[in-house]
């Protein structure tokens, strides 16, 4: 037990220093005792006493100039480190001036704790380990040479929309005040990881930062992401290139996945300093990220901004915490709503057709079995009688070939298509299991072999196949071929491909965060600068849900609600606890100390590379002092319960289903303990029948026979003891996953004729109104194409010739005449376009005349001044939208409106307190052209 100041340096401090490259023993590196000039008392003119007129820093932390770059006060490990804090403030501000010095930074410590704390700029925290000499050097060129950044612009060639624009400011301006978390909640389609990487570039101009980390949750979006870093941000070197496995420490942008940097940070032969990022990006940041990965974040305490698309309203109020958002408002949230309410909108809406199944509805027994399908049953020998599944277990418990035909022809038929009218446009299919994706894959090859295999093709994440220039998703974004992508969780989040115009929901989906992310993968508009020829237009996509999905999250809205898991390793480790207090309580001494012995090796095995580990450190050291183990008193088991076991979270190379064998019987001896003989009943059939699923057929299973006969049988568990439990764990625990390998769930595959139960659309979200303008649109269009055959005056128009007002108003009195919904007024109204006259509708239509609607003319006149002004604040911004809104409604705009409501909302004075005189005018002039 390490008890003084002096060993609490040596043995600990010194070797945390030794791993962030600080040599204790080398003077141009480390200085102990640094020796520190203060004033003496007054009318004291030499020191007393060797101490007096002396300070002396435990640590001070030298640059490549020799300089001080950070002193160290340390504590020993039984005292707090707070206790250093002002002493090394102190310190700091006495070297400064004793040496004309920039401001050292200052650490304190105590062998298990360590703060850091940027003097002047920002309050201690609570770090991983020490910076490198290089971390040192960067922070300290930083803090010199970083710019406000309010003032900063914003390059809008990389994110230029005005929300971009806000959410930006909003992160920047947080910072400017302090603030380390940030939660950015954008719908999917919106152009987050643009927003990033303008937010990025922005930090990096102003000199806030230097290395930055972009954290995925999969290789597909690590790709992604890297391909948009090297579009936007092409000067800035970056990690990984292709090929590259070990970290490389010379780049400036890195983006991983999190299970890769997790391994990165556990890795000490390749140590990463926890200080080595100044900005960390966290997509997709919900709670089960932060639930297996937190460990990333704990390590990398730096700025850190989270991105999500799932809707405010149901994001777990935890992912709120870990992102310091506590009143469970997000930094900026930009929703789907929004987005296609703009004007012009930024995602394209969704239509949804349902489709269900006879079998789907009513089951699959003799009652819902055509005659000829039960005469095909009884020639294959099977009893049609025994046959009874519900419909909820089709794709679980039975397989049938007819329902997925069904649902493969249904698609085909309804799906939107390509401009030919022919093939399905770009679409994902959602299937339930890998088996289910390769089955519908089957189906599309059997029935359409003119396409040669090519038409659909399945994408997994474990099919190395998927990845890379020429992969199957490569080709599925940019060639003709495949059109139809069969995915398995893959391709539900994050897949960046704008032509998709179909998904189908062929499998039912509990999560409501999943199910948009889901949707989100058609929501993308096209990029007119980059058609692609089976994609020339998107003005909406389709979803057939095929699992009533819609109808589900309309009685749901936020989903079904999971149960947090506890991990395996804790559940063992708790259940250990509960042992141990049983038999200390009733008596039984041997059971405790074997118990005991358990759990200390089980607590030795703990990775000790983890940052979870690091910091528990003053924990794990109670557990080392001689007399901890002599008994344990409940307060201790309560320690343990609450301080111990939540460590074994970080456990994740084991043999898991060695460990549920052992937690089964762990349950069982517990029960035996408790005298619950139900229970223990209950616990050992289940316990009996793993073993009799283990295969004799596997030369280490047989190995173990005599074993696997004899703990079948009732006569072995009556006498069972310790000894017996401890060598079913030992013996039987490693064959488990043989037992596993060798039975499945047994499914039945049936091929049998399914029908069409019900197919209709549904009413879900904002989009009937865009879906019934688009209709309108379409039917006038068709009409004016199909007129213009036999009609002079369209012909005229057709040809480029002008014609009279007495043609125009003529052409305009017979289609009303013949249709009554054809009038300028609703034309107006579908084009949203106030101001153009009826020939300049049908101009357009015949493709003559390009028509602006006017909301597209106010929304590119409003891009334009923002992309010009590029250091509006956030309130500037939401301002601009609001007037934007405003002229939208309203066709113009008076200079007495901007100091009314609604722009009273914003600042009590309107315009005039948001703006400065010049900007007002420049505001003005813009409301008056677009007016004219």
């Amino acid at each position: 037990m390490i008890k003084s100041e002096a060993q609490t340096r040596s043995k600990l401090i010194d070797q945390q220093l030794a791993q962030s490259g600080w040599n204790v023993k080398d003077p141009t590196h480390v200085i102990e005792e640094f020796d520190i000039l203060t004033t003496l008392p007054e009318g004291v003119a030499e020191s007393r006493t060797p101490y007096e007129g002396h300070q002396f820093s435990d640590y001070v932390l030298l640059g490549k100039d020799r300089k001080p770059l950070a002193v160290i006060e340390a504590k020993k490990t039984s005292r707090e480190a707070a206790i250093g804090r002002e002493q090394a403030k102190q310190y700091c501000y006495n070297i400064q001036k004793q040496l004309g010095c920039e401001l050292p930074f200052c650490f304190y410590a105590n062998g298990h704790e360590t703060y850091f704390w940027d003097l002047e700029n920002a309050p201690p925290r609570k770090v991983v380990g020490f910076p490198t000499r290089d971390d040192l050097e960067r922070f300290a060129y930083i803090r010199r040479n970083r710019k406000p950044l309010t003032q900063e612009f914003i390059n809008t060639s990389i994110a230029g929309r005005d929300y971009q624009i806000r959410a930006i400011r909003s992160v920047l301006e947080g910072i400017e005040r302090k603030k380390r978390d940030f939660l950015l909640v954008m719908a999917t389609g919106t152009g987050k990881t643009r927003t990033c990487i303008a937010m990025v570039d922005a930090l990096m101009r102003a000199g806030h930062a230097e290395k930055v980390l972009f954290l995925v949750d999969r290789i597909a979006l690590r790709e992604q992401a890297l391909a948009a870093f090297k579009e936007h941000m092409p000067n800035e070197p970056r990690w990984p290139n292709v090929g590259e496995k070990l970290i490389a420490k010379d780049r400036r942008v890195y983006v991983a996945t999190y299970p890769t940097m997790l391994n990165i940070i556990r890795d000490e032969a390749q140590h990463l300093s926890p200080h080595f990022f100044d900005f960390i990006v966290v997509d997709e940041s919900h709670r089960s990220i932060y639930n297996t990965y937190g460990e990333v974040l704990d390590y990398f305490k730096t700025i850190t901004l989270g991105l999500t698309a799932t809707p405010t309203d149901i994001i777990d109020h935890n992912t709120f915490q870990i992102f310091h958002c506590e009143d469970g408002l997000p930094t900026f949230a930009y929703t789907f709503e929004e987005a296609v309410n703009n004007v012009p909108p930024y995602l394209s809406n969704f239509q949804v057709m349902k489709i269900q199944t006879k079998f789907q509805m009513d089951g699959i027994s003799k009652r819902t079995i055509s005659l000829d399908d039960q005469k095909k049953l009884i020639l294959q020998g099977k009893e049609v009688e025994e046959i009874n599944f519900e419909g909820s277990q089709l794709e679980k418990q039975v397989i049938n070939k007819g329902t997925n035909t069904l649902i493969v022809r249904e698609f085909m038929e309804e799906s939107i298509k390509d401009a030919n009218g022919v093939l399905p446009g770009k679409t994902i299919f959602f299937c339930a299991t890998k088996a289910h994706a390769r089955r519908i894959e089957e189906i599309f090859d059997k029935l359409y072999p003119q396409y040669h295999g090519e038409l659909a093709k399945v994408l997994v994440s474990d099919d190395p196949r998927v990845y890379g220039k020429g992969g199957l998703l490569d080709q599925f974004t940019n060639n003709d071929m495949p059109r139809i992508a069969i995915s398995v969780d893959m391709l539900d989040t994050g897949i960046d491909v704008r032509e998709i115009v179909n998904l189908v929901f062929a499998k039912p989906v509990y999560s409501y965060t999943k199910f948009w992310q889901m949707l989100g993968r058609g929501t993308r508009l096209l990029e007119t600068s980059k058609p692609k020829p089976w994609c020339l237009e998107k003005d909406v996509f389709l979803i057939l849900d095929c699992w009533d999905n819609f109808e589900y999250f309309k009685l749901n809205p936020k989903g079904k609600k999971l149960k947090p898991q506890m991990p395996l390793p804790v559940r063992l480790v708790g259940l250990r606890l509960d042992k141990i207090e049983k038999a200390i309580d009733s008596g039984h001494t041997e059971i405790t100390g074997r118990e005991i012995t358990k759990l200390r090796l089980q607590i030795a095995a703990l990775p000790k590379e983890s940052v979870i580990i690091k910091e528990a450190a003053a924990a794990l050291a109670r557990l080392e002092e001689e007399n901890f183990w002599i008994s344990l008193p409940h307060e201790r088991l309560e320690f343990l319960r609450t301080e111990i076991k939540p460590l074994f979270r970080t456990v994740s190379e084991a043999d898991f289903k060695a460990m549920r064998f052992e937690r089964d019987l762990l349950e069982y001896s517990l029960a035996v303990l408790n005298e619950d003989k139900e229970q223990a009943e209950t616990i050992k059939e289940g316990i009996v029948k793993q073993i009799s699923e283990l295969p004799l057929s596997v030369s280490f299973v047989k190995q173990e026979e005599s074993l696997i006969r004899v703990a079948q049988a009732s006569h072995y568990w009556a006498k069972a003891n310790e000894d017996a439990f401890d060598e079913m764990v030992a013996k039987l625990g490693p064959l488990m996953k043989f037992r596993e390998q060798s039975i499945g769930q047994e499914q039945m595959h049936l091929d049998l004729t399914d029908e069409l139960h019900k197919k209709e659309w549904v009413e879900f979200g904002p989009q009937h109104e865009a879906a019934s303008i688009t209709r309108y649109r379409e039917m006038v269009e068709a009409l004016i194409v199909e007129l213009t055959e036999y009609n002079p005056a369209l012909q005229k128009i057709k040809n480029g010739e002008s014609v009279s007002t007495d043609e125009a108003n003529e052409l305009a009195n017979l289609l009303h005449e013949e249709y009554p919904h054809i009038t300028e007024n609703l034309l107006r109204q579908a084009y949203k376009n106030r101001k153009a006259h009826f020939i300049q509708f049908i101009r357009h239509i015949l493709g003559i005349e390009a028509l602006q609607s006017f909301p597209d003319t106010v929304g590119e006149a409003f891009d334009r001044f923002i992309r010009v002004h590029t250091t509006l604040n956030t309130r500037q911004l939401e301002f601009l939208s609001l007037l934007k809104k405003f002229i939208v409604e309203r066709d113009k705009v008076e200079k007495r409106d901007l100091i009314s409501t609604p722009f009273t909302v914003i600042h009590p004075q309107g315009i005039r307190g948001v703006f400065s005189p010049t900007e007002i005018n420049e505001i003005l002039q813009l409301t008056e052209r677009l007016a004219a």
